[in-house]
């Protein structure tokens, strides 16, 4: 009876400690150097976010918040990286809708499985995207541009930011509302997409909107509207394409992720630090200068917002004959 009790007050112990470590581990996160993998270049947006935020956190945590760029495969490269590193919470990292759903869909095989391999943490930004002419081309809104496609079938092409982009997805989509075919021609950037289609060797794409302002103030295109599920509160005079009657939606969003199993409060606290540095007004100008709005979320809705680009994408893709690998 004695060596029992011993035993149940012993295991009771165990329990009680295990219970009060999960608490503590999240609530002293980080407790190391913290890295913060971007997979595209020095420079991108997704570097700009990153950088912003990682000062802050670094400022207010006390550890070292260390942004490493592993650009490579349009995301993949270093979305992997996250995927394979350890789930202890010292690593984390952003990526965008290519990587963590279209991805699934152009290519045959990944090195990681979105769904199985990663932990979604927060959306972090939205940045819508512009339908945009070239300014001799002769529609003044997104209605004339389907109804020419219609009359002028064939005669038009299109440039991207690359195959399987977001802004080749997009032009499809539109191409598709509108029961046509267009000639897609992809460029390495939107620098070189917005020069093609000023000097019109292209007559149109669906580029990130910061890339177009300059260029539509200039006169050198138009701006026929955005491709987000509402207006813009930087762009508030331009419409949405959805109110032209073409269903598309293409912002170009980003969201924080982390390796599988990192424990849930550690997730917890992640979100709850940088959602509270992304709502900052220092950092909410910072992200206005380039049109991006912050979007946190649950881990939940990041996932939700996940599949449902898959869903979204695919028939799109399907219908265009879209491949990439």
């Amino acid at each position: 009876m004695i060596a029992r009790y011993i035993r149940r007050t012993i295991f009771a112990g165990f329990a009680i400690l295990a219970l009060a470590a999960a608490p503590c581990t999240a609530q002293e996160w980080p407790t190391k150097p913290v890295r913060i993998i971007v997979p595209f270049g020095p420079g991108s947006t997704p570097d700009l976010i990153m950088r912003l935020i990682a000062e802050r956190l670094q400022q207010k945590l006390g550890q070292p918040f260390i942004v490493e760029n592993k650009p490579g495969a349009g995301g993949v490269t270093g979305t992997d990286a996250v995927a394979k590193a350890s789930p202890d919470g010292s690593t984390i990292g952003i990526s965008i809708g290519g990587p963590l759903a279209i991805n699934t869909l152009l290519f045959a095989k990944l090195p990681y499985d979105p769904r199985k391999d990663l932990a979604p943490i927060t959306l972090l930004t939205s940045m819508p995207s512009a339908l945009v002419v070239n300014s001799n081309v002769k529609v003044n809104d997104a209605r004339e541009l389907i109804a020419l496609l219609k009359r002028e079938h064939g005669k038009f092409n299109y440039g991207s930011i690359g195959s399987g982009s977001l802004s080749h997805l997009a032009m499809e989509a539109v191409a598709l509302a509108s029961g046509t075919r267009m000639v897609h021609v992809p460029y390495p950037g939107s620098p070189a997409a917005m020069t093609a289609i000023i000097r019109g060797d292209v007559q149109m794409g669906c580029l990130p909107a910061i890339a177009t302002i300059p260029h539509a103030t200039s006169g050198a295109v138009k701006i026929l509207g955005v491709s987000t599920a509402k207006r813009s509160r930087y762009l508030p005079a331009i419409p949405t394409l959805k109110e032209a009657g073409i269903d598309v939606e293409a912002d170009a969003w980003n969201g924080l992720i982390a390796p599988a199993g990192v424990p849930e409060p550690i997730i917890a606290k992640i979100r709850r630090e940088v959602i509270e540095t992304i709502e900052t007004p220092t950092i909410r100008d910072k992200l206005a200068t380039q049109l991006m709005e912050p979007i946190g979320s649950t881990p939940a809705e990041f996932r939700a917002r996940i599949e449902a680009e898959i869903v979204r994408w695919g028939p799109v893709i399907k219908a265009a004959g879209i491949k990439v690998n």
